[in-house]
């Protein structure tokens, strides 16, 4: 099978990547002539333009087009795009973290016209060139049987990872619960592992209770993987800010659990942490500082000088996932070059707000 794929960053590109080594044909298009060039020199087609892109899948009808670039106004702009030179029974795969009511919406414009929209969910991050991504599908079932070779050399097996969960938005849905939950995993390993690290008296290795963990403990998980590799090279986190990015996802499964009445404390709470992270400076705890002066005449502490942060942009397509280790930041912030890329861009904060259309 011959897809398109716009937008060709450490997803999409790695994505490419794999759909090659699994036997299928990759027309690539990306504003990056690096990224262009990254997926050309594996064997995919690399063009300049999104007519280019589909002048070179074939028949009206039967093309499809993969958009994996950051959630928000840009997907918009690249489905409103694709919707404007593709036919009826073409294909649009949106495999980003888009809001699943505004796919739902883009569905409903995209079949006025006669197009099949997919949404996907995908998860894998970095490691899903090697490992496989696990695809969590919406759309109609005859065009998500028409994407199957693309999915089955995405997965990590032919036979598991993905799957069709129903109607359109149905896959983005179930990726936003998917994310919600992994906020609360992250927040929960953050918690204990500094409750360990702050009783002194035991002088407790993080390394080895973590790698420890890992094996036969009801607690193992890839994250906790990740975070044994991090702890057994001796990652510096000092070096890094304690801002946690967040892309939405978390914010819609709260909504969502507020419209529907489903209690989900946990995702909430770490959600709530996340943006705690976010802030320079508290004013609900500077507040707090005052007040507790105020009735009590007790000592506060001043503000002396305010934190200076740097970004060390995103994982490249093509790049060794142990670029993304902690211990490699560092060496990261001081090689990689400014990309243009806007800081929200980078931190994946663009779908943050949904996108209601022009109606």
């Amino acid at each position: 099978m011959r897809i398109g794929m716009v937008g060709l960053g450490k997803m999409g590109g790695n994505m490419v990547l794999r759909l090659l080594g699994g036997g299928q044909e990759v027309v690539g298009y990306d504003r990056s002539e690096d990224a262009l060039q990254n997926i050309a020199a594996q064997g995919a087609v690399a063009v300049r333009s999104v007519e280019d892109l589909i002048a070179s899948l074939g028949e009206p009808g039967t093309r499809a087009v993969w958009v994996m670039v950051p959630a928000g106004p840009i997907t918009q702009a690249v489905i409103d795009d694709l919707a404007s030179r593709l036919a009826p029974g073409d294909i649009i795969i949106d495999g980003g973290n888009s809001n699943y009511k505004d796919t739902q919406r883009r569905a409903q414009e995209l079949a006025a016209r006669g197009l099949h929209f997919v949404d996907v969910g995908t998860s894998g991050g970095v490691w899903g060139l090697k490992e496989g991504y696990a695809m969590m599908i919406g759309g109609a079932p005859e065009a998500v049987e028409r994407l199957r070779p693309v999915f089955e050399a995405l997965a990590p097996a032919p036979d598991r990872g993905w799957g069709r969960m129903g109607p359109s938005g149905s896959g983005h849905y179930v990726k936003m619960v998917h994310n919600g939950i992994e906020y609360g995993m992250m927040q929960a390993y953050a918690e204990g592992f500094e409750l360990m690290k702050a009783h002194h008296d035991f002088n407790l290795d993080m390394a080895q209770i973590a790698e420890l963990w890992r094996h036969g403990s009801v607690v193992r998980s890839w994250l906790l993987d990740l975070t044994a590799e991090a702890l057994k090279n001796s990652a510096d986190f000092n070096a890094l800010s304690d801002y946690v990015a967040d892309s939405g996802e978390g914010r819609w499964t709260i909504i969502d659990s507020v419209e529907l009445g489903v209690p989900t404390p946990v995702i909430t709470l770490a959600t709530q942490m996340r943006f705690r992270s976010q802030q320079e400076v508290s004013y609900a705890g500077q507040m707090l500082s005052a007040m507790r002066r105020a009735f009590g005449g007790h000592a506060v502490k001043t503000l002396e000088a305010t934190k200076q942060e740097g970004l060390v942009p995103a994982v490249q397509a093509g790049e060794s996932p142990k670029a993304a280790a902690p211990e490699n930041i560092p060496a990261a912030a001081a090689a990689t070059p400014d990309r243009g890329a806007s800081a929200a861009q980078e931190l994946g904060e663009t779908g943050q707000q949904r996108v209601k259309g022009d109606g």
